[in-house]
């Protein structure tokens, strides 16, 4: 079997290239890297396929025919390719259209899950429970306080919230045009019995 090598050079660069620019935090590029990488899978079954035999029409004679299965699942997986392509190219316009760059944000939320599970440290009997191994009176609670309290780790998340709070307020953009001009304080209810 003859390996064609500019084919096996071109799956290398194709997924080389594909790899680094999926990697990357631009929507764009990322898509781009997707496509190459779908790009490398396909010639990767075409080279795997093996050699290429004669069309399978009838009444050519009884030589070599090609596999038709790999045909077949290269032909499936550039359709998939299209559909992700596809996805891929309205996320990065939605996200240009909102934010003006199509650049991958970072996840707040993600970022507060992994504050929050840094501030607690599981105790000894946290690995006891793991473990399988009950406590001495068949509680789960441990012997001797360890790590971060509750009261520390409620303060912490109070603390993030009011923050993001604060920060959701500075964000909210009130239009001008909006305000109520015409809005008065209400009368004083303090009248004078002459005045009823």
């Amino acid at each position: 079997m003859a390996t064609n090598y500019v084919l096996v050079i071109a799956i290398v660069v194709l997924v080389a290239c594909g790899t680094v620019l999926v990697l990357e935090r631009s929507l764009s590029r990322i898509l781009i890297g997707f496509v190459m990488l779908g790009n490398g899978v396909n010639l990767t079954y075409l080279v795997a396929s093996g050699p290429s035999g004669d069309a399978p029409i009838i009444g050519m004679g009884s030589g070599e025919m090609t596999d038709p299965l790999p045909q077949a699942m290269v032909l499936t997986a550039i359709v998939i390719t299209l559909g992700v392509t596809a996805f891929g190219l309205a996320l990065a316009y939605r996200a240009w259209q909102l934010t003006g760059h199509d650049d991958v944000q970072d996840d707040l939320e993600d970022d507060l899950v992994r504050r929050r599970a840094d501030l607690d440290h599981p105790s000894a009997s946290f690995d006891d429970i793991a473990a399988g191994i009950p406590d001495e009176e068949g509680e789960d609670q441990p012997s001797e306080p360890t790590g971060v309290s509750d009261d520390e780790l409620a303060a912490e998340i109070e603390a993030e919230d009011a923050h993001e709070e604060a920060a959701a307020t500075r964000s909210q953009w009130v239009d001008p045009r909006d305000r109520d001009t015409t809005r008065h304080t209400p009368p004083d209810d303090t009248t004078t019995e002459e005045g009823r």
